[in-house]
C-alpha cells in the first residue's frame, strides 16, 4: 500500500533567505495607468504594489530581492533605490527582451543561489491569515520530495479573480491541473512558490513561461500546493482597484 504523504508544518524550517520578484510585465491590461509607470509602481490602498510585496518579504524575514526589470525599467530601478529600504536588492536586467516568468528565472540564476528559492509576482497583494504565507510556504516546504510548492487561494475567494481555477490537490497535496477547457478547478495560483533551484535547468533561449518547470515537477510528482487561509486579490485591471481598495477598507 503506498505511504499517504501530508504536508505538516515544519517550525524549524527557515524561510528563503533570497527572493525573486517579478517586475518585468508590460501591464497592458493595467492600462492606461501603465502609460508612464510599470504595473508594480500602481498604486492601490496607498502604495505601489510591489511596495505591498516587500512589507510581506520584510514581514517574513527575507534578507535580499533580485527584481527583474523590463518595462520603463529607468523608473522601476530608481523606485528600488530610493523607496524600497530594509532589504537589499539585486536587479536582473530583460532590458534588451522581456523573457516572461520562466525565461526571468533563468536569466537571473546566477542571482539566485543554491538555496531553495522563494518566487514572488510583484503585482500581488494578499493579507496573511493565522499565519504568515511566506512562513507558512517555508515549513511546508520538503525538498526531499519536492521541486516547486505553489501558495494557492480557493477559487471561491480569489477576489476579482475572472478565471475557472488553476489545480486541484491530490491526497497527498500534489497539484493536478485544470482536467479540461471550460471545467473549474478550485484553486487560484496565487503568484507565490518556492522553488528548487535545480529544476531550473535544460531550458529554451528567449522568453519561456514557468510551466516549462511546473510540468516537469508535476510529471515526477514533485509539485505540491498549499492552500492560502487569508485574503487575496487579483489586481489586474483599473477597475479591480477600487473593489480590492473598497475590500480592503472593509476589513
Amino acid at each position: 500500500m503506498a505511504q499517504t504523504l501530508s504536508l505538516r508544518p515544519n517550525p524549524d524550517v527557515a524561510v528563503p533567505r533570497t527572493a525573486m520578484v517579478m517586475a518585468a510585465g508590460l501591464g497592458k491590461r493595467m492600462r492606461p495607468l501603465t502609460a508612464t509607470r510599470p504595473k508594480p509602481l500602481v498604486e492601490v490602498a496607498g502604495k505601489p504594489l510591489i511596495d505591498h510585496v516587500f512589507d510581506r518579504l520584510r514581514a517574513a524575514g527575507v534578507a535580499r530581492a533580485v527584481v527583474n526589470v523590463h518595462y520603463l525599467a529607468d523608473v522601476l530601478e530608481a523606485h528600488l533605490r530610493h523607496r524600497v529600504k530594509g532589504i537589499e536588492i539585486a536587479v536582473s536586467d530583460e532590458r534588451s527582451q522581456l523573457l516572461e516568468t520562466g525565461g526571468g528565472l533563468a536569466h537571473a540564476r546566477g542571482l539566485l543561489g543554491n538555496e531553495p528559492i522563494l518566487c514572488v509576482n510583484s503585482d500581488n497583494l494578499w493579507v496573511d491569515g493565522p499565519i504568515d504565507a511566506i512562513v507558512q510556504l517555508a515549513q511546508m516546504w520538503d525538498a526531499d520530495r519536492m521541486d516547486a510548492l505553489l501558495l494557492m487561494v480557493p477559487l471561491a475567494r480569489a477576489n476579482g479573480h475572472s478565471g475557472r481555477g488553476d489545480f486541484h490537490l491530490d491526497a497527498e497535496g500534489r497539484i493536478v491541473r485544470r482536467r479540461a477547457a471550460g471545467r473549474l478547478a478550485p484553486f487560484v495560483y496565487t503568484g507565490v512558490q518556492i522553488l528548487n533551484p535545480a529544476i531550473v535547468r535544460d531550458y529554451p533561449e528567449g522568453p519561456f513561461s514557468t510551466n516549462l518547470f511546473w510540468n516537469r515537477a508535476i510529471e515526477a510528482g514533485r509539485a505540491y500546493g498549499a492552500a492560502h487561509e487569508g485574503l487575496w486579490f487579483d489586481v489586474g485591471s483599473p477597475k479591480s482597484i477600487g473593489m480590492t481598495e473598497a475590500l480592503l477598507a472593509d476589513g
